[in-house]
């Protein structure tokens, strides 16, 4: 199986989701024993392509252009479709991010193809690739499976796959490859205008390596302080689940769910939060998720990796107390 990577940078810098996904083609790619191809597209992102090299790939294609300097969904889907056309991929996998929700389904009609969005995994059976995705918010999940002939579309969650478990190489580089495309003015229809920001906050929650989140167990807003106290003694930050960024009592940026942000650090810990699917969509990747809730019966329970059954007021002063005896190294 030939499979393309499509990768996405902004001034420079990886989105980590694409990090994610290289970890998911890299797996695809070993278990289907074949080759794997990443595709950095922009103007002047030569050292983003070679950064991109020192990971495990058989070659990284870069397509520059003066009209890609910016992101337009006209410029990225036409060079992209030559790209694809000329190498011939069996499978086009990419980041589920904002930017490639606007341009991958105009992508994938124009070669005439289907795609499969968002997806949290992927199998094989039988020789064919199996593709999961999560519905109704994801109380469910569907297999889904391509039919008719190659190029396939699909793209991963964030969150689906660990980028620290993206592979480099042991040693040496993958070759980058320059790819000609022909691109004009006059196919670029939209103007790019101020570029959307996922979240506008002090502190990007993604990059957290330990989350201290808080649901409607904290009762009140003035009892917010104490698990930010926990918090900032783990090294980590403060989040909170739908109910709490309604309120008022911590801002809407601070949100993990379906309608907020969606994290995987190493340790989550979630401080009277019942499990609703809306949130724990948004955190279900953590490395190490412990769960605090006198409700033994609250479903968090079901994914929490250690789970205390008890009184989060007598539990978190009781960790906050031995943390502060703990030497700061």
């Amino acid at each position: 199986m030939k499979i393309l990577l499509i990768t996405e940078q902004r001034d420079g810098k990886w989105n980590k989701v694409s990090l994610e996904t290289l970890a998911a083609a890299q797996r695809i790619a070993q278990q289907s024993k074949g080759t794997l191809s990443g595709v950095v597209v922009g103007s002047g992102v030569g050292a983003v392509a070679d950064e991109l090299a020192g990971y495990q790939l058989d070659e990284v294609l870069l397509v520059e252009h003066d009209l890609l300097t910016e992101y337009t969904p006209d410029g990225f889907s036409l060079v992209l479709r030559q790209v694809i056309e000329s190498q011939k991929p069996d499978l086009v996998v990419l980041p589920h991010t904002y930017q490639v929700r606007d341009f991958a389904p105009k992508l994938a009609a124009s070669l005439g193809k289907g795609m499969i969005g968002d997806c949290i995994g992927y199998r094989q059976e039988n020789g064919k690739l199996i593709f999961v995705r999560q519905m109704f918010q994801g109380r469910t999940s569907a297999d889904v499976v391509f039919t008719g002939e190659p190029p396939w579309t699909a793209s991963f969650q964030a969150g689906a796959f660990r980028a620290d478990l993206a592979a480099k190489h042991a040693s040496g580089k993958a070759p980058v490859k320059p790819v000609s495309t022909d691109l004009k003015p006059e196919q670029i229809r939209t103007k790019p205008l101020e570029l959307f920001r996922e979240a506008k906050q002090a502190v990007d929650l993604t990059q957290a390596p330990i989350l201290v989140s808080v649901g409607r167990g904290i009762k009140a807003s003035e009892n917010i302080p104490m698990a930010e106290k926990l918090a900032k003694l783990l090294g980590g930050e403060i989040s909170a689940s739908r109910p709490i960024c309604d309120e008022g009592w911590l801002p809407m940026d601070r949100q993990i769910g379906s309608s907020g942000q969606t994290v995987v650090p190493k340790l989550y810990l979630a401080l009277g939060i019942s499990g609703a699917i809306q949130h724990v969509v948004g955190m279900k990747g953590s490395r190490t998720i412990v769960a605090i809730n006198k409700d033994q019966n609250a479903p968090i329970f079901e994914i929490a990796d250690y789970g205390v059954a008890g009184d989060l007021f007598e539990i978190v002063p009781a960790l906050i107390e031995e943390l502060e005896k703990t030497p700061s190294s």
